[in-house]
């Protein structure tokens, strides 16, 4: 590890200072800018705008370091970006159709951002503001970055206030520390309404570097039995069906490779897989593994649901940077438009019940 460590510490000193002169503090208060953890084996840049993971380096197995998250250089194209790119999705994430619900008899309309729908918490969710930076520990034992927002009564036309925390927290574990991790714990509490509460990381992958091209051939598992189908319009039916036989179904553990059925979609995948385990327990939900850099990443979380979905065309200044499916994103969630489908887990929290989302990401080496 002396040698390995050695490298990672010069290209932490190399990147803090690419970092350091990218930090543009230009919207309001609190300040926009980046923030660095790391440890001997992870280093992970993040901005408080959106809580956002910028980058995530991590050795591979065949030697070197590398980044596997897609992101910006810049924090200023994070705040001209519409898509939540990186950032944590909510009040509400992935969609709800015709951006109205109903909650204890009265009806809220929402401000629609797709089409006649609402999207990741509309124009202004939470990857769209500007997070208060609570805690930071930057390195040694378990450095973490603690996120707070205050979303108010009224925004985007959901009911109630809410208080919100995404703490981001690294790790490595093993008796050679061959497992490195990323812990990330979202909360949320209702302060006077009842009102729905989703939160999802917006995190898109690609275990072969962010550079690398497409990711059609990792190979994933997802342990999900069956699926939300969804109208022309990527809004939930309100069934929940079997993914035996269909494009949808990862369970095979001899590792389907993503592309191997994805010229059976029209525009790849971006579906929500009901989890197999118990509700609010914590569940393996999915395993990536990359031969070409010889890295695995497992997931770990305790929603219900997870959208696995490919990458779109990733423009800056009308460029594309990211070509479609170069990386993969697995968003732990509640079920998508779950506010209308009675028969979906319900996302409702009122005030003295918190909502609490986890995640772990392990990553390693194959060997």
């Amino acid at each position: 590890m002396e040698k390995v460590s050695l490298l990672f510490y010069t290209l932490v000193v190399i990147n803090f200072l690419l970092v350091a002169k990218q930090v543009d503090f230009v919207h309001g208060s609190p300040e926009v800018g980046m923030y660095e953890l790391y440890t001997e084996a992870m280093y992970v840049t993040f901005t408080n705008w959106g809580a956002s993971i910028v980058s995530l380096k991590i050795p591979a197995g065949h030697g070197g370091w590398g980044n596997i998250v897609l992101g910006y250089d810049d924090v200023k194209d994070y705040m001209n970006d519409p898509t939540s790119f990186g950032g944590v999705a909510g009040r509400v994430t992935n969609r709800i159709g015709g951006a109205k619900f109903t909650l204890n008899g009265t009806d809220y309309k929402l401000k629609a951002n797709a089409g006649e729908n609402m999207i990741n918490g509309g124009a202004k969710g939470y990857a769209n503001v500007i997070w208060n930076v609570a805690k930071y520990k930057n390195r040694g034992d378990h450095p973490y970055i603690h996120f707070t927002y205050d979303s108010y009564d009224g925004e985007e036309g959901f009911p109630g206030g809410v208080q919100v925390s995404v703490k981001y927290t690294l790790s490595t574990e093993g008796e050679n520390d061959e497992e490195f991790q990323l812990r990330v714990a979202m909360r949320a509490k209702a302060i006077n309404k009842p009102t729905p509460v989703n939160l999802a990381l917006h995190t898109y992958w690609n275990l072969n570097g962010e550079d690398s091209g497409d990711i059609l051939s990792e190979k994933i598992v997802i342990f999900a039995y069956n699926y939300t189908p969804v109208d022309t319009k990527l809004i939930p039916t309100g069934e929940i069906v079997p993914v035996e036989g269909t494009p949808y179904d990862f369970l095979n553990v001899e590792h389907h490779t993503i592309g191997s059925r994805i010229h059976k979609l029209a525009n790849g995948y971006d579906i929500n897989y009901a989890l197999d385990g118990a509700p609010n327990e914590m569940k393996l939900v999915a395993i990536v593994r990359d031969d070409n850099s010889g890295r695995l990443m497992q997931l770990h979380s305790n929603q219900p649901g997870v959208q696995f979905s490919t990458v779109k065309d990733v423009k800056r200044n009308g460029e594309i940077i990211y070509k479609a499916h170069s990386g993969l994103c697995l968003q732990t969630q509640g079920f998508p438009d779950s506010v209308n489908h009675p028969n979906f887990p319900s996302q409702i929290i009122a005030p003295g019940k918190d909502y609490k989302h986890y995640m772990i990401f392990r990553f390693s080496l194959l060997t």
